[in-house]
């Protein structure tokens, strides 16, 4: 938001109580008074933008702000994301994939499958795009295997969650690494050495724990009109199926490797304006990567198998209905980090404790933490965090180059930590899961803690062995 004045400026100790009291009430009016959260979400960003000092005629400019960015961000993915997804459902791509699953590791080690595939799928594509690519082999192996779908799931959203944190070429860990000047690579390898860890204890570990204490059904709203449209089902080759979910994920990759090979070459505006390039980093931007595997979904699965236009269109018209809540749920709880965001609360608690007195390290995620569970953002947090120790880190000796890395993984893992009302990805998943807002905290927002601390162990384990 540009040039946003406050009608008043409020003190660090008042931001955090305002804080405190707005996430406060938003629980009220959601699970005391059973408030739908889109509406919740909208009263609570209001009020607080009012006792913030956001004045009346930038109201609109303030809730759009939050609101807007994540809808730009999520909307694409998780509607080309369903479309694809519910494509390989109604085909029978979904449960030919499961089977061969089932087949290959077991019933009992289906999680252990689709945390390993997550991981994979994850590592060059951002969590909500891999979640929804992953949903209709998560719902469909639940539904064969039998038991709570969390077995199923927190393996799998764990997966992409930990990869997105930790490991650059998502955009958190790699704008704090050029912040901080640390060696992206070498970011890279400590980052899958502190993410995996972190996936088996919370997505496999905890995740079973949750499973046996919450029996949460499957989900409908992918398979609910699978009647109405059985002429689709064609149950397509395994090769078909891994393929279409592969797709995505090989155009990503391109991008991504073309990207971090530009940020390492000294010419890299020459590299860049190639025009083979070009059409390569094109392709590979997530929602492009998306929308041609949803053409080739349509091709493969529809027309190739002798599938009329217009049973397509109604099967991906179909796809689109269920999931319009899950976004503007989602988009209304990115207004209202956005909201936090403008009320500064976020450079607030970063001021508050930059002289703690604590090594960096230490100081650094206890920050990015409070940053996080304050305006929502893990990403936010994590720069937030880069930036303000900055000046400690950056050309300073006493730090080696594994130092300076687990400084950067340190930080990453604060900003994961407790994911709650004001994260958008924290309705992604209640909503996606059909999970409700008091199961979601006691499983998700406790597994980012969780996996926020382990992170955090690991990060400071390194940088001891590095001293």
């Amino acid at each position: 938001m540009k040039d946003l004045v406050l009608m008043w400026q409020l003190s660090a100790s008042q931001l955090l109580l305002l804080a405190a009291v707005a996430v406060g009430f938003l629980l009220l009016l959601i699970m005391k008074f059973r408030v739908h959260a889109f509406i919740a979400l909208m009263v609570v960003s209001i009020l607080t933008a009012l006792a913030a000092g956001i004045p009346p005629h930038r109201m609109s400019e303030a809730l759009s702000s939050g609101f807007n960015s994540t809808i730009g961000s999520v909307a694409l993915l998780v509607s080309l994301g369903a479309m694809l997804g519910r494509m390989l459902e109604i085909s029978g791509g979904a449960q030919v994939l499961t089977d061969a699953l089932i087949k290959r590791f077991g019933e009992q080690r289906a999680p252990l499958a689709l945390g390993v595939a997550s991981l994979l799928v994850g590592f060059p594509i951002f969590f909500d795009a891999g979640v929804v690519v992953m949903l209709p082999i998560i719902f469909a192996t639940a539904r064969r295997a039998g038991g709570s779908l969390l077995r199923y799931a927190m393996p799998s959203v764990i997966a992409f969650s930990a990869m997105h944190v930790f490991v650059p070429p998502h955009p958190g860990a790699v704008a704090a690494s050029g912040l901080l000047g640390a060696n992206v690579g070498l970011v890279m390898v400590l980052g899958l050495l502190v993410a995996l860890p972190v996936w088996y204890l919370v997505g496999m570990v905890f995740g079973q724990y949750v499973a046996k204490k919450y029996q949460i059904a499957v989900p409908e709203f992918l398979h609910k009109g699978s009647e109405e449209l059985k002429e689709f089902a064609s149950n397509p080759r395994l090769g078909v199926v891994v393929l279409l979910l592969l797709l995505p994920f090989l155009l990503i990759a391109f991008n991504t490797g073309l990207n971090m090979y530009a940020a390492t070459t000294a010419d890299s505006k020459a590299f860049l304006a190639q025009p083979l390039v070009g059409v390569l980093r094109f392709v590979g931007e997530t929602p492009i990567a998306l929308l041609l595997s949803v053409l080739a979904g349509m091709l493969l699965l529809g027309w190739h198998s002798g599938k009329p236009a217009k049973l397509v269109e109604k099967v991906l018209d179909s796809a689109l209905a269920p999931i319009f809540s899950v976004i503007l749920i989602t988009g209304a709880g990115g207004m209202f980090g956005g909201v936090l965001r403008a009320t500064g609360i976020g450079n607030a608690v970063a001021d508050s404790f930059q002289h703690m007195g604590l090594p960096i390290i230490v100081a650094g995620f206890l920050i990015s933490c409070l940053v996080r569970v304050a305006q929502g953002s893990a990403t936010v947090a994590l720069i937030t965090t880069a930036a303000l120790v900055q000046p400690a880190v950056m050309g300073n000796l006493d730090y080696n180059s594994v130092q300076v890395a687990a400084i950067v993984l340190a930080l990453a893992a604060g900003s994961v930590f407790a994911s709650h009302v004001n994260d958008s990805g924290f309705w992604l998943v209640s909503r996606f899961f059909n999970l409700d807002m008091k199961t979601t905290l006691k499983t998700w927002t406790v597994a980012q803690a969780l996996m926020a601390v382990i992170g955090f162990i690991g990060a400071y384990a390194i940088y001891l062995l590095a001293s």
